[in-house]
């Protein structure tokens, strides 16, 4: 897989002129989502060289990452006549990263495209390492491809808009790739002033945190090993956002990953010893920031059926990455049945359901 590059923008216009000049082009399209669309295009409709581009908007929120608003974005491409020296930029977060990735991906068996995330999630995670895809049959990124942008152009002037939750739900990510990196930068990402942000120390923060995938990313492109340090928190995270999906009550996906975290940490000290004191210092930081997932022990068996569904599952088998301590990582953990639902109920005592 082609190495993708990741710029940290001082001027967006500058990084985007450089990044097009690079990907020479027949046509040239923008993928925005009703927000963006809103938010983030205006300033976009400014620069000159995108004044020929052709805009698709389709719907934000999760629940539009879909095969059909996938299709529709395939619709728009053939009607305006894009080909394989097309261009595409996506404008977004992680949603629209995702969804015009895999449609760049495939059309005409794929074409370039251009990432610019504007989300706090986007940024540090889904909009850099190359996964593309959309969601499945009630599954969270069950149709996709490896597929990775040809730059990704960071502007963290976006994240001035971004409320409250959405910078929670990117945080989330940060706070995951502290635990797999080195204890200062978990700890300097606990004692963020998250009430009084300073955008200047955030961007810096969102810097070394893009540093830990990459790096990650670039050991492992496909997945095969060390690259699943980055599903910390994902298996439990990922089936709390189908549970919630199912139920109608959709979750936010970085707010799913905390609660996923809460629970493999405590896996982590049964199994592989992780501290206490480290695992209740980062519940505590989530309990005061992300509230909680309700469930009960009615819905155990529901959960326990979404993670195995989750794609670095072998044979029904569900894998875990665990830690034994901040910075090492243990993939490929397995646990019973009978130990999962004792990590429901963990999670349900200390999250004070």
């Amino acid at each position: 897989m082609s190495k993708q590059e990741v710029i940290l923008c001082e001027k967006l216009e500058v990084s985007l002129g450089r990044a097009i000049e690079k990907c020479p082009h027949d046509r040239l399209f923008i993928l925005t989502d009703e927000h963006t669309h809103r938010l983030c295009m205006p300033q976009m409709e400014e620069v000159s060289f995108l004044k020929s581009a052709v805009e698709i908007t389709i719907g934000a929120g999760d629940v539009h990452k879909t095969l059909e608003t996938l299709a529709s974005v395939w619709q728009v491409l053939s009607d305006k006549g894009a080909s394989r020296h097309s261009l595409l930029i996506n404008l977004g977060g992680g949603m629209v990263t995702d969804l015009g990735g895999f449609a760049a991906a495939t059309f005409k068996r794929g074409f370039a495209y251009i990432n610019i995330p504007t989300t706090l999630l986007a940024m540090v995670d889904a909009s850099v390492g190359g996964k593309t895809g959309i969601n499945f049959n009630g599954l969270k990124n069950e149709v996709g491809v490896f597929a990775p942008a040809d730059s990704v152009l960071i502007e963290t002037e976006f994240l001035r808009s971004l409320d409250e939750p959405n910078f929670f739900s990117g945080y989330a990510e940060m706070l995951k790739h502290g635990l797999i990196s080195t204890p200062a930068h978990w700890s300097e990402l606990l004692n963020f002033h998250t009430e009084h942000i300073d955008y200047g120390y955030l961007k810096q923060l969102v810097g070394q945190s893009v540093q830990v995938k990459e790096d990650i990313v670039e050991q492992d492109p496909f997945e095969h090993g060390i690259r699943k340090a980055l599903n910390l928190g994902h298996t439990v995270g990922h089936a709390f956002e189908s549970l919630a999906l199912a139920e109608n009550r959709p979750v936010l996906h970085g707010y799913a990953v905390a609660w996923g975290i809460v629970c493999e940490l405590y896996l982590s000290h049964i199994k592989t010893g992780f501290p206490k004191d480290k695992m209740r210092q980062t519940i505590q930081f989530i309990k005061e920031n992300y509230g909680t997932f309700s469930f009960d022990c009615k819905q155990y068996e529901q959960l326990y059926a979404f993670m195995q569904h989750d794609k670095k599952n072998t044979a029904g088998v569900i894998n875990f990455t665990l830690l034994k301590e901040i910075g090492e990582i243990s993939i490929n953990q397995t646990t019973d049945k009978e130990t999962i639902f004792e990590m429901f109920d963990f999670y349900r005592e200390c999250m004070g359901i």
